[in-house]
């Protein structure tokens, strides 16, 4: 475990990631490339259902300073500048979108023993502020993510999250949709030599007196070889198996199946990451 309670968006993101990430229906196809200079150069391509999105992204680092450009299908281009350790402790991320003159935004994080804490805001006449605190130890953190809109003098939101830690279990609790929802999650690193863990999460809607409840587990079969599963309440059952049939090089299968209605098709996925 690393020092201080981490940000508010580290709150739950264990379960999080065993339970959702990589999981795709689509096709998705990724390439990096390095120039001599350093230059990183990644295009990816993502096809959904008969439509096929890309991008090309570039990537420059000099010293502590990385500046990010991407420029997507729609002609639509996004930067990202990050300065790590502006001061200790301190990240400043700057980014913005053409042709969208409202789209730039200013960020700071600062990571303390006892304290994270990120603030944005964006470069408007009348911007959004967004600001996310958490307390504690690397084993306790209680925090709140809140949005301000200063031009209607309205929060857009507000959450608030509890987290506890120990070497192999977290468990964490979070109220969000100002407050219309709570969330308890729960992940569990069974065994460090297989990568085998089991996670959970229960969401319950106030307004709709809905619950959904999504368990998973992961598994790694040797070094290269990782599978996954999950299902939730409602009958829908996904599993994939990624592999890394050469450094950094991720190929992953992932299936979705309604098990409430097997006479409908399987959904199936792809993703392809290359890095030299």
């Amino acid at each position: 475990m690393g020092k201080g309670p981490g940000l508010y968006t580290d709150i739950g993101k264990k379960a999080r990631d065993l339970l959702y990430r990589d999981y795709q229906t689509d096709h998705k196809f990724t390439i990096t490339t390095y120039s001599p200079t350093g230059v990183a150069i990644t295009s990816t391509g993502t096809k959904k259902g008969d439509l096929f999105f890309g991008d090309v992204n570039t990537q420059l680092k000099n010293k502590n300073i990385t500046t990010d450009i991407k420029v997507d299908t729609n002609s639509n281009v996004f930067t990202t500048i990050t300065v790590d350790e502006a001061a200790p402790g301190l990240k400043i991320i700057s980014s913005f979108k053409v042709p969208d003159q409202r789209s730039g935004k200013v960020e700071l994080q600062y990571l303390h023993d006892h304290a994270g804490i990120s603030t944005s805001v964006g470069l408007t006449a009348n911007p959004i502020v967004n600001f996310s605190g958490v307390v504690g130890t690397n084993a306790l953190a209680l925090g709140t993510d809140v949005s301000f809109d200063t031009k209607t003098g309205a929060f857009t939101k507000y959450n608030a999250g509890l987290s506890f830690t120990n070497s192999d279990l977290i468990a964490a609790l979070t109220l969000n949709d100002k407050g219309d929802s709570l969330s308890a999650s729960y992940y569990h690193h069974v065994n460090p030599l297989s990568n085998t863990a089991v996670g959970a999460e229960v969401t319950h809607s106030f307004s709709s007196n809905v619950n959904t409840i999504t368990v998973g587990t992961q598994h790694q079969l040797d070094p290269l070889t990782t599978v996954k599963a999950r299902v939730n309440n409602y009958g829908r059952a996904n599993a994939l198996i990624q592999h890394e049939w050469r450094p950094k090089s991720l190929i992953t299968l992932s299936g979705e199946v309604d098990v409430k209605a097997v006479d409908k098709s399987a959904k199936f996925g792809l993703a392809l990451a290359l890095k030299p």
